[in-house]
């Protein structure tokens, strides 16, 4: 997972700063605005992947993506910095998956009213 984040984020930099938040529709979030939601996938992710160790069948409320999305304007912030943030913060999961104990992999968690899923 590591060594596809890096690869990836090593792509991203690339990217032309203004491209990145333009819209192809009013409706349709711009580049910079899915990776803030893939930023926000990996903060919900985040906590449920250490509340889940601590014991028992856990409950997580749904992630209300185009809220979040709009509620932090990532279309306002640096492309570079969204960039880093990503990669440091999915490295930090890479390291904290890894040490996830096998027999903890079969908790369940609920994700709002979806079905429950195995850590």
């Amino acid at each position: 997972m590591t060594q596809l984040v890096e690869t990836t984020a090593a792509t991203l930099v690339l990217f032309d700063e203004e491209a990145v938040g333009v819209k192809p529709e009013p409706t349709k979030w711009s580049i910079q605005e899915i990776l803030g939601h893939l930023i926000d996938s990996a903060a919900n992710n985040h906590q449920r992947f250490v509340r889940a160790q601590k014991g028992g069948v856990l409950v997580f409320p749904k992630y209300e993506q185009d809220d979040w999305v709009s509620v932090q304007q990532y279309n306002e912030r640096s492309w570079l910095e969204l960039v880093e943030l990503w990669r440091l913060y999915n490295r930090h999961l890479a390291h904290v998956i890894a040490g996830i104990a096998e027999n903890k992999l079969s908790i369940e968690c609920r994700i709002g009213p979806s079905e429950p899923v195995s850590l």
